[in-house]
C-alpha cells in the first residue's frame, strides 16, 4: 500500500476530503520527524513508538578502494510496534506466497 492508497482508504471509511486527510497525514510524518530529530521519542498506544537508536562506532571497508574506514556513533530512527499490534498481524496474516517453507528440496 502506497501513501496515495492509505489516504484514499481512510477518506472512503472515514468520509473526510482526500486532501484533508493528506493535509493530516503529512503534517502527522511531520511533527515525528521534527520531534525525533530533537532527540524524543514518539510513542503512539496500541500502535507503536518511533524511537532513536544509538548505532556504536565501529570499522567498514570501502571495498572499491579496499581500505578500511571508521564509521562514527550515530543515531537513526526506528519504529518498534506495540505487542497489540504485533499480536493482530501475527493472528490475521497467512503465509506469504514467496514463503519457502513448502516447497520440497
Amino acid at each position: 500500500m502506497r501513501k496515495a492508497d492509505l489516504v484514499a482508504t481512510i477518506s472512503e471509511k472515514t468520509g473526510i476530503a482526500k486532501v484533508d486527510v493528506l493535509v493530516s497525514l503529512e503534517t502527522f510524518f511531520k511533527e515525528v520527524k521534527s520531534t525525533l530529530s530533537e532527540g524524543e521519542n514518539v510513542y503512539v498506544r496500541g500502535f507503536g513508538s518511533f524511537i532513536i537508536k544509538k548505532r556504536a562506532k565501529k570499522i567498514g571497508r570501502n571495498i572499491k578502494k579496499n581500505i578500511a574506514i571508521e564509521i562514527p556513533e550515530h543515531f537513526i530512527p526506528a519504529f518498534k510496534p506495540a505487542k497489540v499490534f504485533i499480536d493482530d498481524v501475527k493472528s490475521k496474516v497467512k503465509a506469504l506466497p514467496d514463503d519457502n517453507s513448502e516447497k520440497e528440496g
